[in-house]
């Protein structure tokens, strides 16, 4: 008889059923091919709001960052005759109160003697458009011309006078005047802002400078201040310097005015005044404005303001714009156009005196930069 045990019979296992896997991964592959475009679509709406939400804030302080900008130019343009002063042993704030005394009696000057006579030039003009084409049609030099030109220009100025006559016309006049009043007082107040924060750029500026090439890398800084001191120079001599030229041609067109015998002197020299500031193509522009309102009153005195005129755009070119624009960088005719339609756009007569300093400062640093750069790659 054997010791060895019995093995105890092992009672047989019911099968299992399978493990149905593949609907729960396809499932999961399902989910997340939805969850995908869904996470991506929630993740580009919140950027769309986002960026909203910041358009909408920075629209609401456009009007805070046109004034900023205004100021830094404005104290740009100061800063020169400034550093002038201190050449000659004035200290920077002494000269930064001379600065505004003369400035603040310039303004009044304007506001006194100037802009008075304007302002009822403006009211003669419009009083006198009816009467004016009257004097047109009826001229000697105009019946000379081929009836067929005669009959539409005749037609053009009815037009004109009867839209001009019309109650909504008049209507809408009254709003704009009420318009520019409410502008005045608006530009008021906007001015004493724009002057306290140009008095405090004007006497921070070198600490600004500081401070901006202290965030430069040692090795860096002494290119970043060369760089930053010449566009600031141009910058300020661009600004000034436009302003100055404009200045003398509205001089020049006063006393064309005044000299000849045309009507609306202090009008025209503020509206040339203000073309003008237009770099290159403003007096070029005011040559035909000017010599068109002259046809109002005698195509003799409008032949001889052309011819006048002509000349001194020849000296201002030749002689007087080398003179006052002594550090402006020089920059292509078709960027200081492209320049001016652009500033015009975006910022109205701010723009186009903003648009030669920043693409001067453009072209500079291009220059200065980017040219080297693109020219060590061989």
């Amino acid at each position: 008889m054997s010791n060895a045990p019995e093995s105890s019979p092992v009672a047989p296992t019911a099968p299992t059923a399978p493990v149905e896997t593949a609907p729960v991964e396809h499932r999961r592959s399902v989910l997340a091919t939805i969850q995908g475009p869904l996470v991506l679509a929630f993740i580009a709406t919140l950027g769309v709001l986002g960026g909203l939400v910041l358009g909408s804030a920075i629209g609401s302080i456009t009007t805070i960052l046109v004034y900023i900008v205004l100021a830094l130019f404005v104290a740009l343009g100061l800063d020169p005759v400034v550093r002038s002063l201190e050449r000659r042993g004035v200290r920077r704030g002494v000269g930064i109160a001379i600065v505004f005394i003369v400035f603040a009696l310039l303004v009044a000057a304007v506001a006194v003697f100037v802009l008075p006579p304007v302002i009822a030039q403006v009211g003669e003009l419009v009083r006198s458009i009816p009467q004016g084409v009257k004097d047109i049609v009826d001229s000697g030099w105009f019946r000379s011309l081929p009836e067929d030109f005669q009959a539409t220009v005749t037609v053009g100025l009815a037009q004109i006078a009867e839209g001009l006559a019309r109650p909504e016309t008049i209507a809408a006049i009254g709003g704009g005047v009420l318009l520019v009043g409410i502008g005045f007082v608006s530009a008021v107040s906007a001015g004493f802002i724009i002057v306290a924060l140009t008095l405090y750029f004007l006497a921070s500026l070198t600490g600004m400078k500081e401070a901006l090439y202290s965030l430069a890398p040692a090795h860096s800084r002494p290119k970043l201040r060369d760089m930053t001191e010449r566009v600031t120079k141009s910058v300020g001599s661009s600004l000034l310097g436009s302003v100055v030229l404009s200045v003398i041609n509205a001089g020049v067109v006063l006393l064309l005015h005044i000299v000849i015998g045309l009507p609306f002197p202090a009008l025209m020299a503020a509206i040339a005044f203000v073309i003008t500031l237009i770099p290159l193509f403003g007096s070029v522009i005011f040559l035909f404005l000017g010599t068109t309102v002259a046809l109002f009153t005698s195509p003799t005195q409008a032949l001889i303001f052309a011819v006048c005129y002509l000349v001194y755009i020849q000296l201002e070119s030749y002689v007087v714009s080398p003179r006052v624009m002594t550090r402006a960088i020089q920059i292509p005719a078709a960027l200081v156009l492209i320049g001016a339609m652009v500033g015009g756009a975006l910022m109205g007569i701010i723009g186009v005196l903003v648009a030669l300093p920043v693409m001067a400062s453009i072209l500079l640093v291009i220059r200065e930069v980017v040219v080297p750069k693109q020219d060590l790659k061989v």
